[in-house]
């Protein structure tokens, strides 16, 4: 058998998977015709007011920024276990990468993204 033809394989299968297990809880799932079941609440309260409401930006930047940042500090973990076997040529690939990661935590400072107003 082909590469093709079992990638072809594994795609059928798992949409079929997807169909049929979407298809169950369709059927099997509990339904309620409660109209209180669609109302928004947080922790058992109810809500006061409208339940949207708009968050300011800063919000999704700071979120945004700490998780780029997490996520490359993640990475670092990899590195770290192997960094005698990469040599010099290791040692200035992350170099170069924690140079880009500087440089856009300064741009993120310099603009204000940084500040909790």
């Amino acid at each position: 058998m082909s590469n093709s033809a079992l990638l072809l394989v594994v795609l059928i299968t798992a949409v079929f998977m997807v169909g049929a297990a979407l298809i169950l809880a369709k059927m099997f799932a509990p339904h309620s015709q409660n109209p209180l079941k669609g109302d928004p609440y947080e922790c058992g309260i109810p809500t006061r007011g409208a339940s949207w409401m708009q968050f300011r930006v800063g919000y999704y930047l700071f979120a945004i920024l700490y998780l780029i940042f997490d996520v490359e500090t993640v990475l670092l973990f990899p590195w770290a276990t192997v960094v005698k076997d990469l040599g010099f040529n290791g040692l200035v690939c992350v170099s170069f990468f924690l140079v880009i990661l500087t440089l856009g935590l300064a741009y993120a400072w310099k603009k204000g993204a940084l500040k909790w107003k």
